[in-house]
């Protein structure tokens, strides 16, 4: 992008670039700048009711409280990992993944990297309708048909147009929601304290360790994992001389702050009134309405839909990119236009036609976590091996240094989900019947019916044997590239021409 387009960018707020590596001039961000972005897009009340989630693994509230802390924190550590790699490389996520992948081997995991920034901008756009039937029903405004329609179309209306915005526009709405959201929230909380019955949280009995451990599985699926894979897609604007550590430890503090005491109070809350926790499954945020005075209702509502607003921007933005990575040539802002069409047509279908929320989400989460992790672990192993920035002409081309396809590369990812899949099981038999398949491999952990079913210990054993994977077979293949002369003349008049640059 040359200086007068980036200048052109700013003023009309509207971002033009696409998956290409960004201008050195457009580099002006800093690490605390990542604060924004992902403190908005998780300040949502939704951490609060995602608190029952870990209740129904029937824990304590004092081990329901270590998951948090540990499952949310460690999470969005990893984010901040991969995030190295868009400083590195100020190229989309997916991107950048071509050097452990190869420039085409990447469609494999990018194709599942899609499918999860799909699914989550559309969970929460149907939380927004849901919410606002809700609330609407309450305040005797209807909260029918016509309502969750309306509804509906606002929301969509609201993450696409932003997102196909992009970047500048975003950061900057980030920064507003912010305070908006936060400040809601807390009124939330002061509003609801009484509600809490700390004899009966107390009296919630202590699970086994198994229960423990797949209660920080899917904390750490629901929240950091979630979102690793367009880690670097807010990382991409970084000076190059920025800390890596400060960009791992902005990323992590921004990602999970709010959701560590919103989960814990949430926990609070849920322990306290079996209806609320048994409430929350179906509908997660109006149910948290439920405990709120009238004349609050109009303004949590507004909060809630711009929180959630907030997260589906950012995974409708990077599946935009994702989806230009995977080799379709249209404008970045054609995608975003694409993708929220999709979302719109998957919230039509769960708020009209599917007959339960929370069971196909969990067994979503679960099955796209698996193969997600492995990449993840793939990639953050790749990040730790390397000692200097990308190449970033060799990305777009086949015939540079990171080639067409790695094939250790992608034989780990597909061994690490085979094995994770295995070692996980569909808790929701007959609302996601079509993931009745996995568990294959528990039977010396007790099968599918044993303690350690519900674990779902199958996404961190991907994660490691991905990272594993990396550090120990690409070792080799990572010094290789690096030592690698850059061609003086450039590449990119060459991956111009290439049908794998897009």
């Amino acid at each position: 992008m040359s200086t007068s387009s980036a200048a052109e960018t700013r003023r009309l707020g509207v971002e033009t670039t696409g998956i290409e590596v960004i201008d050195e001039a457009e580099r002006t961000a800093s690490p605390h700048d990542l604060f924004w972005p992902w403190f908005a897009a998780n300040i949502s009340v939704f951490g609060i009711s995602y608190a029952a989630f870990v209740l129904y693994f029937g824990i304590s509230f004092w081990q329901g409280a270590v998951v948090a802390v540990a499952g949310i924190t460690a999470s969005f550590a990893l984010c901040g990992v991969i995030a190295i790699a868009g400083k590195r490389g100020s190229a989309p996520t997916m991107i950048l993944s071509r050097a452990t992948f190869g420039v085409t081997g990447q469609k494999v995991p990018g194709v599942v990297s899609w499918l999860t920034s799909i699914g989550w901008e559309t969970f929460l756009a149907i939380l927004a309708v849901l919410a606002t039937s809700t609330i609407f029903e309450r305040l005797g405004w209807g909260g029918g048909t016509t309502t969750q329609v309306l509804a509906a179309a606002v929301v969509a209306g609201l993450v696409v147009a932003a997102s196909v915005a992009g970047y500048h526009v975003i950061m900057r709405m980030q920064s507003v929601l912010t305070w908006v959201t936060g400040a809601v929230t807390l009124a939330y909380v002061l509003l609801t304290l009484d509600h809490v019955d700390w004899s009966a949280v107390t009296a919630l009995p202590s699970g086994p360790p198994q229960a423990v451990v797949g209660a920080l599985v899917m904390v750490m699926t629901g929240f950091g994992l979630g979102w690793i894979n367009i880690a670097a897609d807010w990382s991409r604007y970084q000076r190059r001389d920025a800390s890596g550590g400060a960009v791992v430890a902005w990323n992590t503090v921004g990602g999970a702050v709010a959701p560590v005491v919103l989960v814990v109070y949430g926990l609070l809350l849920a322990g306290s009134d079996p209806a609320l926790l048994e409430g929350i499954g179906d509908d997660p945020i109006g149910t948290l309405a439920t405990l709120l005075p009238t004349w609050m209702l109009v303004l949590f509502l507004v909060a809630v839909v711009l929180s959630l607003v907030s997260g589906a921007v950012l995974g409708i933005y990077s599946s935009g990119l994702t989806l230009l990575s995977l080799g379709v040539r249209i404008p970045r802002t054609s995608a975003a236009f694409v993708d929220g069409l999709i979302l719109t047509a998957g919230t039509v279908w769960v708020v009209f036609f599917a007959q339960s929320f929370i069971g196909p989400f969990q067994s979503f989460l679960i099955t796209l976590g698996v193969p997600l992790a492995a990449w993840a672990g793939l990639m953050i192993g790749d990040i730790w091996l390397r000692r200097r920035d990308y190449a970033d002409d060799d990305l777009f081309t086949t015939r540079g240094r990171y080639g067409s396809w790695d094939v250790v590369a992608t034989v780990t990812l597909v061994v690490a989900s085979v094995v994770g899949w295995g070692l996980v099981v569909n808790g929701f038999a007959e609302a996601a019947s079509w993931n009745n398949w996995q568990g294959y491999l528990l039977g010396p952990l007790g099968g599918r019916e044993g303690t350690w079913a519900a674990a779902n210990i199958g996404v961190v054993v991907a994660l490691v044997l991905g990272l594993l994977g990396s550090l120990v077979l690409r070792r080799a293949t990572v010094r290789r590239q690096e030592a690698t002369p850059v061609d003086p003349s450039g590449t990119a008049s060459d991956a111009a021409a290439d049908p794998a640059v897009r």
